[in-house]
Formats: C-alpha cells, sequence, structure tokens
C-alpha cells in the first residue's frame, strides 16, 4: 500500500462478527484468558487492542518493525531516554523543544550527560563517545535543519523528533535514524483534543526493552485517546499540505511588513538549512517563527483566528511567543544565546482560508505597529 492508503487502512480490519469498518473501542482493562487462543491478552497496562491497531498504522507510515505508543510526548522521550545508562553521553540541538530541555535535565540527574550542539552545522563531526543524538528536525521554534543522513553515518543512536514534520514530510528512519520520536498530540492527531506520543523504530531488543519499560512505569495512552489518534491519522496527509499552503502564504505577506523582522521557515531560499530541508523533507512544514520588531503582547492581543495557545499542528492557527510560553522554563540567558529574542513569535498553521488567515495577521501587525508607533 501507498502512503495515503495506510493512512485509511492499516490497523482498520473490519471486525469479522459484525462487519465494522470503524474497530470497536476496547475499555477493558484486564481479559480472561479461557476466551483466548493463543492468549494474548493480559492486562491493559501491558497491551490493548486500540492502542496495537494503532501502533499498527504508524509503524507502516515508516515501513518500519515497531511502533510504541504513550501517554504523552514526553512520556515517548522518556522512555527512549531509558536505553541510556548512567554516563551515557548524548548530544542535543541547542535550539530544542522547552519540554525536551527539561525532560534532559532531568536525566543528567542521574548521570546522563547531556551536551547541546548546533546540529545544523554543516559537516558537524560528533565527539566520539556519544551514546546517542537527539535531533529535532526542523528545530522548535527557531527551525533549524540537521542533516539527518550525515549525522547517522557517525554511528551513534539517532533519534528523529518529527513531530514539526509528521511523516508526511519526512521520513527519519529512512534517512538511517534509529527512532522516531512523535508526539501524536501535534499533527498525527490534529484537532488538539487528545494527548500522546509514539516511538518507531526497528530493533526487536528494543522493542521488548521499551514495551517492559512501558509496562512498568505505566505510560501507556487510554484506549479513547488512541482511537482518536488512529481517527485523526486518516486525514494527515490532507491537513499537512493544506496547512504547509497557508504557511506559504502567511510568510510571503509578512515579508512584505516593516514591522516585521527575521523571518525563520525552511522553504525560504535564504534559510541557512533550506538546501538541506528540501532534500530530506517533501515540504518545509506549517510552523513558522518570525522576530516582531514592536510590542508582542499587544500583536497577540489584536489576532482574531489565531489562539493565542502553545501546542502546534492542529486545525486552527495558533500564535504564541516562545520566551514567554513554550521556552519559558528555559533560563533567559540561555535562550537568548541560542537566538530565542523576547520579540520571537512562533506561528501554527491551520487548515482555515488562506485569505483571512493572511488579513486576520497582517491587520493585527500593522495595527499593532500603528500602537507602538
Amino acid at each position: 500500500m501507498r502512503f495515503d492508503t495506510k493512512l485509511v487502512h492499516s490497523g482498520y480490519d473490519v471486525t469479522a462478527s459484525t462487519g465494522d469498518v470503524v474497530p470497536p473501542i476496547h475499555l477493558a482493562v484486564t481479559y480472561d484468558r479461557r476466551a483466548q487462543e493463543p492468549v494474548e491478552y493480559f492486562y491493559g497496562r501491558g497491551e490493548n487492542p486500540t492502542r496495537q491497531a494503532l501502533e499498527t498504522c504508524l509503524a507502516a507510515l515508516e515501513d518500519a518493525e515497531f511502533a510504541l505508543t504513550f501517554a504523552s510526548g514526553q512520556a515517548a522521550g522518556a522512555a527512549a531516554l531509558s536505553l541510556l545508562e548512567p554516563g551515557d553521553r548524548l548530544v542535543c540541538s541547542d535550539d530544542v523543544y522547552g519540554g525536551t530541555h527539561m525532560l534532559l535535565s532531568e536525566y543528567a540527574r542521574y548521570g546522563v550527560n547531556v551536551e547541546y550542539l548546533d546540529l545544523s552545522t554543516p559537516d558537524i563531526v560528533l565527539p566520539e563517545d556519544v551514546r546517542m543524538v537527539w535531533i529535532e528536525a526542523p528545530t522548535n521554534p527557531l527551525l533549524k535543519v540537521a542533516d539527518i543522513a550525515a549525522i547517522a553515518r557517525q554511528g551513534p543512536i539517532v533519534l528523529v523528533d518529527n513531530t514539526f514534520a509528521s511523516p508526511v514530510l519526512q521520513q527519519p528512519l529512512s534517512l538511517g535514524a534509529d527512532i522516531t520520536l512523535y508526539s501524536t498530540t501535534k499533527f498525527i492527531a490534529g484537532h488538539s483534543d487528545v494527548l500522546g506520543g509514539a516511538l518507531v523504530f526497528n530493533d526487536p531488543a528494543w522493542q521488548a526493552r521499551l514495551l517492559g519499560y512501558r509496562t512498568a512505569v505505566g505510560s501507556v495512552p487510554g484506549p479513547l485517546d488512541c482511537f482518536l489518534v488512529h481517527r485523526g491519522l486518516k486525514t494527515l496527509s490532507l491537513r499537512v499540505f493544506r496547512q504547509v499552503a497557508n504557511t506559504r502564504a502567511v510568510v510571503e505577506a509578512l515579508r512584505d511588513c516593516p514591522s516585521v523582522g527575521r523571518i525563520h521557515y525552511p522553504g525560504l531560499p535564504e534559510h541557512p538549512g533550506h538546501a538541506v530541508a528540501a532534500r530530506q523533507m517533501s515540504e518545509p512544514g506549517s510552523i513558522v517563527s518570525f522576530e516582531y520588531l514592536g510590542d508582542v503582547a499587544k500583536l497577540m492581543e489584536r489576532v482574531r483566528l489565531f489562539a493565542c495557545a502553545v501546542s502546534l499542528g492542529g486545525v486552527r492557527s495558533l500564535i504564541e511567543c516562545p520566551a514567554m510560553m513554550t521556552h519559558r522554563p528555559v533560563p533567559r540567558q540561555t535562550r537568548l544565546a541560542l537566538g530565542i529574542e523576547d520579540n520571537l513569535v512562533r506561528l501554527s498553521l491551520g487548515i482555515e482560508d488562506p485569505a483571512d488567515l493572511v488579513e486576520d495577521l497582517v491587520t493585527a501587525v500593522n495595527e499593532a505597529e500603528r500602537q507602538d508607533g
């Protein structure tokens, strides 16, 4: 099956006894052994048919052997870090989601040596003793683009947080990565109504180890959550390509606004990672950040169609200021050193009419500019 057909069909076998084309949601937390031959289900913290159907689909999208789902993207990240031992060295993209920064800080307390590097640097050479590399591509919020294949050739375990791109636009495993991580809350579910995370990979030893970890710590998503994520997957391509088109329209409009400074978007030819993004992504995505040369708080108050909220990848467009919102836990001096200024604005474009989005944003930018002036 091709990609879009997998979105609709993978994990959705017709129920034999009833003919349901949408499988039922399995709410049971325990299972009668006498009704199973062979025994496959024991307890809901370990096994659940609704969860497994979602995992079947997520694995199929990257032609992978395994996928495991979790209660959130953070829980998925914590599971991946469980593959490390005290004393192991982890290198992470320097410009990284604030929640990931917090998560890695916790693991640093338990003996994992964490180092942040600009992985988008051309021809970057990793330290020889690195056990794992954690790549965001593109990064959050500056949209830096690391060359996944080039980093993977250097030998360590390569984990790619593919949340910004989704499997529609980028396939990390095909580029040499070992693990793809998703916050399925974002593009994959797509409607801002369910939390979830996932790891996709090929190693059977990791499957046993990560499944055991998840069962032990209990970081499982509930069956209704899995159903909602799986339902969202069916329209993933339709949503993502509409969101990309909307982003292109908004970026072009922003380039003409005097109060807008530098725009961070891999689709722009002047973006430092444009060539790499064009090589490893089918489209440059639907997240854009820009420097606003005025009062950011006033700008966010004036938009009407953009919700002033964290998260991304949903059908509704969002606006946020990383310094005040998603990256507030990161020390200010660290943020500034990375280039995350207090006036940086991040947009996540939804599926609304592009003309309405452009009109709303440009009107707010111009009005805020007049007020600031």
